[in-house]
C-alpha cells in the first residue's frame, strides 16, 4: 500500500477519552455521595460533613475567578521557569562529565527534601509571597525536568551520536538537530508529571503564606468548617489539572503525529 494511502487510513489518536466505565464510576460515586448526604442525620454524621451536590453547586457559584487565575498563572510561570532551568542544566551536565559528578548529588538531595521543608525554608528566607511560591515550585519541579531530560539524552543511541559528530556540528547544532528531536517524547512525559506535581505543590504553598489563590481559599474553607467549599475548590483544582494536561496532550499529538 502506498505511503499516502497509509496516511489517509490512519485513525486519529484521541487526546482525551472518557470510557463508559469511567463515566459509570463517576455516576456511581455521585449517587452514593448524594444518598449519604441525605442519610447523614440518621447515621449520626454532621450535615456539613457530607454536603449535597446542591450545596456544593452553591459553593461553586461563589468561586472567585481571580483566585483561579492567580493559581493558574503561578503554575504556568513556575513550570516554564523550571523547564528552562532544568533543560539548560541537563545540557550542561551532558556536555561536562565533571559538572555532572558535582551537580548530580545535589540534584538527588533536592529531590529528597520534602515539599513542606521547602515551604518553611521559603517562608524563613524570602519576604515576598510570590517569590516564595515560585521558589518552591521551581525547586520541586526543576529537578524532575533535569533528570528526565538528562536520562533521555544519554539514551540516544551511540551510533546516532557518532554519526552526528562525524559532520563536525557546533554545540547548538548537535543539540538542535539530534538531541532535541530525540528527547521530545520524554519532555512531554515530564511535563505531564510536573503539571500534576505543580498543582499539588502550589496548593500547599498557598495554604501556608498566600492571601490569594485556591490554596488560600481552601485554608479559609477549613477555618469555616465548610466541606462544601473545600469540595468546590477541589473540583476546580481537578478541572485545572485536566485542562493543562489536555493542552499538553494536544501539543504532543500535533508535534508527534508521526507516531499515530
Amino acid at each position: 500500500m502506498p505511503l499516502e494511502a497509509i496516511e489517509e487510513h490512519r485513525t486519529p489518536v484521541p487526546v482525551l477519552s472518557f470510557p463508559r466505565q469511567t463515566v459509570a464510576s463517576l455516576l456511581i460515586f455521585a449517587v452514593c455521595w448524594e444518598t449519604l448526604s441525605h442519610l447523614s442525620p440518621l447515621l449520626g454524621i454532621p450535615p456539613f460533613a457530607v454536603p449535597s451536590f446542591a450545596t456544593i453547586a452553591r459553593s461553586m457559584a461563589r468561586i472567585t475567578p481571580l483566585d483561579v487565575v492567580v493559581t493558574l498563572a503561578r503554575v504556568i510561570g513556575a513550570l516554564i521557569a523550571s523547564f528552562t532551568v532544568g533543560i539548560a542544566l541537563a545540557m550542561a551536565m551532558y556536555r561536562s562529565e565533571t559538572l555532572d559528578k558535582y551537580l548530580h548529588p545535589m540534584v538527588r538531595i533536592l529531590m529528597a527534601v520534602p515539599v513542606v521543608s521547602w515551604i518553611l525554608f521559603a517562608v524563613l528566607w524570602f519576604p515576598g509571597v510570590e517569590f516564595r511560591i515560585g521558589f518552591v515550585l521551581v525547586v520541586v519541579c526543576g529537578p524532575v525536568f533535569l533528570v528526565d531530560t538528562l536520562d533521555a539524552m544519554r539514551n540516544v543511541p551511540r551510533e546516532l551520536r557518532q554519526m552526528m559528530r562525524s559532520f563536525r556540528p557546533t554545540v547548538p547544532q548537535f543539540f538542535v538537530k539530534l538531541m532535541l528531536p530525540a528527547i521530545v517524547p520524554t519532555i512531554f512525559t515530564s511535563w505531564k508529571v510536573n503539571i500534576s506535581l505543580a498543582i499539588r505543590v502550589v496548593t500547599i504553598a498557598e495554604l501556608v503564606g498566600a492571601v490569594t489563590g485556591i490554596g488560600h481559599q481552601l485554608s479559609v474553607a477549613q477555618e469555616l468548617f465548610s466541606v462544601a467549599d473545600v469540595f468546590a475548590w477541589t473540583i476546580v483544582l481537578v478541572a485545572l489539572l485536566f485542562l493543562l494536561e489536555a493542552v499538553v496532550a494536544r501539543l504532543e499529538a500535533r508535534i508527534l503525529r508521526w507516531r499515530a
